[in-house]
């Protein structure tokens, strides 16, 4: 079992190169584009919520703000559909790597940092030191704010891998744990398989939450700097 308790998060490979790319662009495949007058349930589902997750992110913010918000649902649906896929058996889900998740994070945090540089520069740096500040804790203060800043964009990527690796394996345990007892106590198995099965809709939730989180979080760093 301790062999096997990280192969799903090996990146998978045929005929020696590396298949990540195509494993996500295979998500895009979920979202069709409608092409009718009237669509099905389906797609009428995924664009209502669509609409009501934009109007929720975007409410407070101002229309240059608002300009991102394509790019912010954009996000948004990559990663919960690419956290829904590891959910299916014998997958690869590319969000448990940190160096995917921080080749996400860090454009998003970059961007919205330099238009804040860029469209409201005082303000920006103003941040960097708390009004009321005594004047012989201007140094550290500021160097502490600049320390926190750099950090945001791998806070955001630690969190997503953490949340979405810790997840699959307790799955992977508790379902490991679940095949040994079926041969050892039935009435023990069954108990496991029940926890199991709590922790499958859990993780569902967990996929969903997270890439809500990632893109909020991004969306008030925009927020913040226009």
């Amino acid at each position: 079992m301790n062999e096997n308790l990280f192969a799903s998060f090996t990146v998978p490979v045929m005929l020696g190169i590396p298949i990540t790319t195509l494993i996500i662009m295979f998500p895009t495949m979920l979202f069709p584009t409608p092409n009718r007058l009237i669509n099905n349930r389906m797609i009428a589902i995924q664009q209502w919520l669509t609409k009501l997750t934009s109007k929720q992110l975007m409410v407070t913010h101002s229309p240059k703000g608002q300009t991102w918000s394509l790019m912010l649902i954009s996000l948004l649906l990559f990663i919960a559909s690419t956290n829904l896929l590891g959910m299916l058996p014998h997958s690869f889900t590319p969000t448990t790597q940190l160096s995917m998740n921080l080749g996400m994070a860090i454009p998003l945090w970059a961007g919205t940092v330099f238009i804040g540089l860029r469209n409201k520069t005082k303000t920006s740096l103003a941040h960097l030191l708390p009004l009321g500040t005594p004047t012989f804790l201007i140094p550290m203060l500021v160097m502490i704010e600049t320390i926190s800043l750099f950090i945001q964009p791998l806070a955001l990527a630690v969190r997503l891998t953490a949340n979405i690796t810790a997840g699959h394996l307790l799955l992977h345990l508790i379902g490991s744990t679940t095949l040994a007892l079926t041969n050892i106590n039935l009435f023990t198995a069954l108990i496991t398989f029940i926890i199991l099965t709590l922790l499958v809709i859990l993780e569902f939730a967990v996929a969903l939450i997270q890439a809500y989180v990632f893109t909020l979080l991004v969306s008030l760093y925009l927020q913040d700097n226009t």
